[in-house]
């Protein structure tokens, strides 16, 4: 399962043209140029599927075999030149992935097969919806996912799994005979064609009692003394960083839990990302007590949140760090959107309303392809009564 150069065919068909595919169990090995020239190509492009991030996992030993994330990213060439890639892990469990097929691998186990290691494409601890197959045209999309079948064939693995797809890639996936997953995240949209004039604007747009908690939210971090202080990009210090990954650090004990991610990956980030990340960091009396980590994509106006921590409890910092300090800051920004993460219903009664995510799936095993599809059926049927019944308590303004 080394780095490996081989033939390829769909369907048992040459593709037309050279195609040479590669894997590579280190992604630094892939030039950094082309893989982003296909991820600003790409229709769903954000920064965490750049170059740099992905190799930023790998080299702070965040995203590593010895973490269970063992790279084999897929590097397509056609003619000479990257026609498509994606990141590809060998995984031995399903941490960090935010899509659930716990009951798949332990129904694998009770039958006496193995489950793992399977196959994914994703970006490690990353639920952010975006272009995961990278590809110059839709037929190298379809070549990626014909890939992927024949290594999972080639090395008996149990399935292979693309997660936090976008239309471009679901697509591609339900032509190659993938099966589809869906699942709920809760984004919030600024307003058009006239965006919010402020925070102010944005609370007016709110049916009272969502206004009113809101607002008694705020209110109970103002009277507790806390105030906050936002840096973008070169402005977070070294010692923010560090600051912030304490924080980090406590809540992933307060919870008896282990971090995902090391301090040297946002190191990296610091140095080689710089400019796609906004901290705020919330004081009381002088003092740092959390910090709230946001991703941004300044080109797209879209921001994303990602971690938070706290040293002291107080009530509602939580929500203020993490939904109202970056909204407000989107607003006056102008940013376009921001995703508040995987789950939480809760997020909703902020403005951030429900919104469809994808994953496609592939399983080596028949039987159990036609159980798990039955299985997806209904829970696909779930997932719509779901969102309609969300769409029934929007907190805007009818």
């Amino acid at each position: 399962m080394n780095q490996g150069r081989d033939a390829l065919s769909i369907d048992g068909t040459p593709a037309p043209g050279d195609w040479a595919v590669q894997l590579h169990a280190d992604p630094s090995r892939i030039d950094a140029r082309a893989w982003d020239a296909l991820v600003e190509a790409s229709p769903s492009a954000t920064p965490f599927m750049r170059h740099a991030y992905l190799c930023a996992l790998h080299q702070s030993a965040s995203a590593v075999p010895e973490t269970g994330w063992a790279p084999q990213f897929l590097a397509i060439e056609h003619d000479g030149t990257l026609a498509a890639a994606c990141p590809l892990y060998l995984k031995s469990h399903s941490y960090g992935e935010y899509v659930f097929d716990w009951a798949w691998a332990q129904a694998y186990e009770d039958a006496g097969l193995r489950y793992y290691p399977k196959l994914l494409s994703a970006v490690p601890f990353t639920p952010v919806p975006g272009s995961r197959l990278l590809a110059r045209d839709p037929q190298a999309r379809v070549v990626l996912l014909r890939a992927m079948e024949t290594f999972a064939r080639r090395h008996r693995l149990s399935s292979a799994h693309v997660l936090f797809l976008d239309e471009a890639d679901r697509a591609a996936a339900e032509a190659a005979g993938w099966m589809l997953r869906s699942t709920v995240q809760f984004h919030w949209v600024n307003r058009e064609p006239a965006a919010y004039a402020d925070f102010a604007d944005f609370l007016a747009s709110l049916q009272r009692e969502k206004r009113k908690k809101i607002q008694q939210e705020r209110r109970y971090v103002r009277e507790a003394g806390v105030g906050f202080e936002a840096r973008v990009g070169a402005q977070i210090t070294a010692a923010d960083w560090d600051f912030f990954y304490r924080c980090y650090l406590n809540t992933y004990r307060a919870h008896h839990s282990t971090p995902y991610l090391t301090r040297e990956f946002f190191e990296r980030m610091a140095t080689s990302m710089p400019q796609h990340w906004l901290l705020f960091t919330a004081k009381r009396g002088g003092e740092a007590i959390a910090a709230s980590l946001i991703a941004l994509d300044p080109e797209r106006g879209h921001a994303y949140g990602r971690y938070w921590g706290a040293l002291d409890a107080v009530s509602c910092l939580h929500f203020d760090a993490c939904y109202y300090q970056p909204l407000e800051w989107c607003i006056e920004n102008g940013y376009r959107r921001f995703e508040g993460g995987a789950q939480g219903e809760h997020k909703m009664a902020r403005g951030l309303m429900p919104v469809r995510t994808h994953s496609a799936h592939w399983l080596s095993d028949a039987r159990f392809a036609d159980a798990v599809a039955r299985y997806l059926e209904r829970e696909g049927a779930g997932i719509e009564a779901y969102v309609s019944e969300l769409d029934e308590r929007n907190p805007f303004k009818r």
